[in-house]
């Protein structure tokens, strides 16, 4: 490594000698910058799961508009929409077809542990506002009480789900009424449930009898093809009459719907400061190992200022160390990090996986953090007088 570095260096590496002369320092330094790292992965990987769990739903669903409540900040918030809207919306000559959404939470009770499904209600004879993905077995959710269920729900057995299937379906009991799944499809737990479940809109309101088929959570509207988007929702702000409703494309909508999971609910508060507490716990390692190595040869880099070496020389030492200590204590905190979000997302079935945009932002992160505490840490060795030393 002394090698390597002096060729990089075109000098002897100073910094690096001097971190390696104190092993036990070294090592609980590079540990500290480790964990520091570890603390921004695993909160970085939330907030990806997070998003990734928020969008998925819409993925479901293949739409160009939807209207919402004016208080219908997510998928599963805000007041319902009168039906009436969509049919008037269906006036609009680029308007080509409409449907409406109920979104609810159905418990399943289960002896070995209760499975939540995040449960949509939908038109059964509307099989384009579905995605390609979930077409099979759609026709079946005509028959009251059919269900299509996730098989990557937490909780529920892998080997359970798939030996579903319409010749061998499975029946259980929810929210008073007995469904029936006939088929699967691939989910995924997230943060509102720990899974999701595609009925029809009458078994829905089977499910919920205080709804009414008159209101659903969301109006989805499909374009004639080569229609223009912005234009349609303009049109249709003027042709609605109700101007507390939220009138967006459906991607605006999911973005929407993610930025306020991330800046306004405090789960996405939270994991935003856990990210922030990591940057600063790095910082404060890094600098206090410097000020400390500074501070210990003192004597010596006063002997070198006597001689006429200038600031820039010992800012470059003091940065040779800080990205000594970044560059290595990023390593052990990737691999930690990896292990960690495996871990955490075999036993949640949440998608939380080390991603190399998520590495290559910490890399980066922990090599400026590093310079910072490095600049900091000289200010000290700038204002020491060889004088007053000797």
């Amino acid at each position: 490594m002394s090698r390597l570095l002096q060729r990089l260096f075109g000098r002897l590496p100073i910094g690096w000698l001097q971190l390696t002369h104190k092993r036990g320092r070294f090592a609980a330094a590079l540990a500290g910058v480790a964990f520091a790292n570890v603390l921004v992965f695993v909160q970085l990987g939330i907030m990806n799961a997070m998003a990734t769990a928020t969008l998925k739903p819409y993925s479901f669903f293949t739409a160009d508009i939807m209207i919402s409540a004016g208080n219908a900040n997510a998928l599963s918030e805000g007041g319902n929409v009168a039906r009436q809207w969509m049919l008037q919306a269906l006036a609009d000559p680029a308007v080509a077809a409409g449907m409406g959404l109920f979104v609810g939470n159905v418990p399943w009770d289960r002896t070995d542990g209760d499975i939540t499904f995040t449960t949509f209600g939908i038109d059964p004879g509307r099989p384009d506002f579905v995605a390609a993905g979930l077409t099979d077995g759609f026709a079946s959710l005509q028959v009251q009480g059919t269900a299509i269920i996730d098989r990557l729900a937490r909780g529920l057995p892998r080997d359970e789900a798939a030996a579903i299937r319409p010749q061998s379906p499975l029946s259980f009991e929810a929210q008073d009424r007995t469904l029936t799944a006939l088929t699967t499809f691939a989910g995924g737990g997230g943060f509102g449930g720990d899974g999701f479940m595609l009925v029809s809109d009458q078994t829905f309101l089977s499910l919920f009898p205080a709804r009414g088929s008159a209101a659903p959570d969301h109006i989805l509207l499909r374009l004639h093809p080569g229609a223009d988007v912005p234009a349609a929702i303009t049109r249709l702000r003027s042709l609605i009459s109700d101007d507390s409703l939220r009138i967006r494309s459906y991607g605006d909508a999911a973005q929407e719907d993610l930025r306020y999971q991330q800046t306004q609910r405090p789960t996405g508060v939270i994991f935003g400061f856990g990210v922030l507490i990591g940057v600063l716990v790095g910082l404060v390692i890094v600098y206090q190992v410097l000020s400390a190595d500074v501070a210990d040869h003192l004597r010596e880099y006063a002997t070198f200022k006597a001689m006429g070496y200038g600031p820039r020389f010992f800012l470059g030492i003091v940065l040779e160390e800080a990205l000594v200590l970044g560059l290595l204590g990023f390593l052990p905190g990737l691999v930690f990090g990896t292990a960690i979000l495996t871990l955490m997302g075999a036993v949640t079935t949440l998608p939380l996986a080390m991603t190399p945009a998520m590495a290559a932002t910490v890399f980066a992160g922990t090599v400026v953090f590093s310079v910072i505490s490095g600049v900091i840490a000289t200010r000290r060795l700038a204002a020491a007088d060889p004088a007053d030393l000797f």
